[in-house]
């Protein structure tokens, strides 16, 4: 797999401080990889990295209900997204919830790695398999399968 990766950083506005303390514990290795981040988030996670004196790649795209999701997804048909962070707020309605399940669904069809919680997303950005030049993620398969 390739060493720099593209990183999509999403958080709904109750989930945004676990995203900048996530960013923070794991900035020395964020900083290595290329943030794509919905605006409010990206600005939020720009304004961490530029506190603690790290020079880091951050990419804004629009905020989430306007139309930054929608962004997202479209990053990851076109395979420019390698893996996603999504801290999403499972307690209140989002205006914009069929942006959420288009980013969720796409990232599961393109077979992008998502965390949607900070235990996943810490398991993720940690696997050894990223800097492993010899693994290869199996493309999914959708087969039928017939109950007999």
């Amino acid at each position: 797999m390739k060493k720099k990766l593209t990183i999509a950083l999403v958080a709904h506005d109750r989930r945004k401080a676990d995203m900048i303390d996530w960013v923070k514990v794991h900035a020395p290795c964020l900083s290595q990889h290329r943030l794509v981040c919905t605006g409010t988030t990206g600005r939020l996670v720009a304004q961490a990295f530029a506190d603690a004196g790290i020079d880091a790649d951050v990419e804004c795209m629009n905020s989430g209900p306007m139309g930054g999701d929608a962004e997202i997804a479209a990053m990851v048909v076109r395979n420019e997204i390698d893996l996603a962070v999504f801290l999403i707020d499972d307690l209140n309605a989002q205006p914009h919830e069929a942006d959420i399940q288009m980013l969720l669904r796409q990232c599961r069809l393109h077979n992008v790695p998502i965390a949607c919680n900070r235990i996943s997303a810490d398991l993720m950005i940690s696997s050894s398999l990223w800097d492993d030049p010899s693994y290869k993620p199996i493309e999914q398969s959708y087969i039928r399968f017939d109950r007999k």
